[in-house]
């Protein structure tokens, strides 16, 4: 039978929050990255809806989501799932994030580490670490961290380019420049089409001053749960450029990583075979009772 999957609206920490939601059991939560949207867990939800109730919100500024002016630095939009997750009654959680999602995740893992039993992050550098590390080469695989925090102009550049921009990002980010086409990609241009859609996703790059406060004020902290960070293998912004297994150990000390071949930045949409396996067997376990 077809997985059911639910759309639903909450408002939670002052903001109208979109998910989705399949399946029953133990609860995992995933938390897309930039420029996506939930969209992004559309093969991973059926596979995990099987043993878990798989909970996949659009964060703060993205998709379905309010997009409002303030509010996105990691540590409040850390807050908006917390209090998303309150308002259904959980307060325990398998989470898994992907890009800036993990940035969500891994800043929701220090700040409420009684929620969190085990914690996924796909394809991510830290951000403080990205800050550390801003070489001449990081700085121009990472031009969009920069770019994206000018105020105004990459809306205004973008504005009605919405396909080229994000054909330019998927190309360039994926082993294979057409992984995400077709319907797929029509979905993600027509969410950023939407009114006030780049604004948002600019924002959550706009917080980067406070989020590496944020970050760096707690740098001594590891994180404590079981911890599997994946990657794509093949990107040159990740995989190519950093020592992703010695990166994650600064970050947590039960740590699993996983490097999948032939795949660039978005593990999920690439390689979602692969990456559901990984999350099966790493969720082995989770029953979500003390």
């Amino acid at each position: 039978m077809p997985t059911t999957i639910q759309h639903h609206t909450l408002t939670a920490n002052g903001i109208r929050q979109h998910y989705l939601e399949a399946g029953n059991g133990p609860p995992v939560v995933l938390l897309h990255g930039f420029p996506q949207t939930n969209f992004a867990w559309r093969f991973q939800i059926p596979a995990l809806a099987e043993q878990y109730r798989v909970i996949a919100p659009d964060l703060r500024g993205y998709g379905e989501t309010d997009k409002p002016a303030t509010g996105y630095d990691k540590r409040t939009m850390a807050r908006d799932l917390r209090e998303l997750l309150r308002a259904l009654g959980i307060d325990r959680i398998a989470l898994v994030g992907h890009d800036r999602g993990a940035r969500v995740a891994t800043r929701f893992a220090k700040d409420y580490p009684e929620m969190v039993d085990r914690l996924v992050v796909m394809d991510n550098v830290p951000t403080r670490i990205v800050a550390r590390e801003f070489t001449p080469a990081v700085a121009r695989a990472y031009w969009f961290f920069t770019f994206n925090q000018v105020p105004d102009l990459p809306e205004a550049l973008i504005a009605g380019r919405e396909d080229l921009w994000l054909r330019h990002l998927f190309s360039d980010w994926c082993y294979n420049p057409l992984a995400i086409d077709g319907d797929a990609f029509q979905t993600y241009v027509d969410a950023y089409r939407r009114p006030g859609a780049l604004r948002g996703a600019m924002s959550d790059y706009r917080a980067n001053s406070e989020d590496v406060k944020q970050d760096e004020a707690d740098a001594d902290v590891k994180i404590a749960c079981p911890t599997l960070s994946l990657w794509g293998a093949d990107f040159y912004g990740v995989g190519k450029m950093f020592d992703m297994a010695a990166i994650w150990a600064e970050m947590a000390s039960n740590l699993r990583t996983v490097a999948i071949p032939q795949c660039g930045h978005l593990p999920q949409e690439e390689q979602p075979e692969r990456v559901n396996a990984e999350l099966l067997d790493f969720l082995k376990g989770w029953t979500a009772t003390p």
